[in-house]
């Protein structure tokens, strides 16, 4: 059975808050069109790209290793992978004004969190069984 590094747990876990608070900057922008929201989710985009990039990057590492190790975990690497993409898209939507951003940079955001939420539930799930001797 897999086991997650520790330094590649803190990167994975890294990415669910911060695309989860920028998904709740957009919903405060929807609701009060107050542009410091925007800004908001924006930074925590850019900070969500780093954590998730470098997670990505360990997890293609993993994948190359895999064949020595007999193990596969191509499907974690690929959602990782979709992640950083659906991220990247919505970070681009998110640089054009606050007002042309929605409601596009909203809908990204929240397909955005639930590929998080998921990569990281696949990613820890590798851990659930796993006894310490």
């Amino acid at each position: 059975m897999k086991i997650l590094h520790p330094l590649h747990a803190v990167l994975l876990a890294s990415t669910v808050p911060l695309f989860v608070g920028a998904l709740l900057g957009d919903l405060a922008y929807a609701r009060s069109y107050e542009v410091q929201w925007i800004n908001f989710a924006s930074w925590l985009l850019a900070g969500a790209l780093v954590f998730c990039g470098a997670a990505l990057l360990w997890s293609i590492v993993e994948v190359l290793r895999a064949d020595r190790r007999g193990q596969r975990p191509i499907g974690y690497a690929l959602l990782l992978l979709v992640t950083f993409v659906v991220g990247f898209v919505d970070a681009l939507v998110h640089a054009k004004d606050a007002w042309a951003s929605m409601p596009e940079g909203l809908i990204l955001s929240i397909i955005t969190a639930v590929f998080a939420l998921s990569a990281t539930w696949i990613g820890f799930s590798s851990l659930r069984g796993e006894t310490v001797a």
